[in-house]
């Protein structure tokens, strides 16, 4: 059964996944982005966009890592998707998270935690999915170092591909069905270091990739014990990065 669905974000990496494969499934999507006229900030143009939503699907992300402004825009659309959704009659909201959420303390994946806390707060019934990094995560480290080398992290990671994220988060947010549990989560088959994933990358560009033990990183203690990692009750989803890597150009 057909249904009219807002996608928050519709533009974005992942809410380009998550648009196609609405429209693949006969959905009528409203596309909700600054691209399209609607702003999650300002509330500007986000009730006319609402009108006969029975669902709204958050996949809205802020542009860069810095924590605070990163959740001063999570606590604003949150507040903006509950009040205009409550408004309009949207039956509720799905949003995508980040795996390990939960325990973060510092950098955007505890800002996606205030989002979480946020969104389950609001008056609209709220469930969320997180998922592992994407497979296309790969290419922007290595596009935040121009030049012919590239220092990546050897964090275990478990990598999955944007559209396996768009399908299951599509299946969460239209399954009326859906039992009370664990925040469901959404991971690669397999377990890898993110620098040997980086250097199959690399290679094909030749950029040479260096391992570095990612210290540096928000986190790095908790990632390096693998708390980001996908948790038992997790659904692992091919395909790996490497099969993802030979389809793409």
């Amino acid at each position: 059964m057909s249904a009219k669905i807002a996608v928050a974000g519709a533009t974005g990496r992942l809410g380009r996944h998550v648009v196609g494969v609405l429209t693949e499934r006969g959905h009528e999507v409203v596309q909700m982005s600054r691209a399209t006229g609607v702003d999650l900030v300002t509330g500007d143009g986000l009730a006319e966009a609402l009108v006969g939503v029975s669902v709204v699907i958050d996949v809205a992300s802020w542009h860069a890592s810095e924590q605070e402004a990163a959740a001063e825009f999570f606590r604003t659309s949150a507040a903006r998707l509950h009040e205009y959704g409550q408004a309009a009659g949207v039956a509720r909201i799905a949003a995508a998270s980040i795996i390990g959420a939960d325990r973060a303390t510092t950098g955007f994946v505890a800002a996606k935690k205030v989002h979480e806390e946020l969104l389950l707060a609001g008056p609209l019934p709220v469930r969320i999915l997180r998922a592992a990094q994407f497979h296309e995560f790969v290419g922007q480290l290595l596009d935040w170092q121009p030049g012919g080398t590239a220092y990546i992290p050897a964090l275990p990671t478990q990598l999955v591909a944007c559209r396996t994220v768009a399908e299951t988060l599509v299946d969460l947010a239209l399954d009326d069905t859906v039992a009370v549990g664990p925040i469901p989560e959404i991971a690669g088959p397999r377990r890898e270091s993110m620098a040997a994933a980086a250097a199959l990358l690399g290679s094909r560009r030749c950029i040479e990739v260096i391992s570095v033990d990612g210290s540096y990183l928000p986190d790095a203690d908790l990632a390096a014990q693998g708390a980001f990692l996908p948790s038992a009750h997790a659904r692992l989803a091919g395909p790996t990065f490497e099969a993802w890597l030979a389809t793409q150009r």
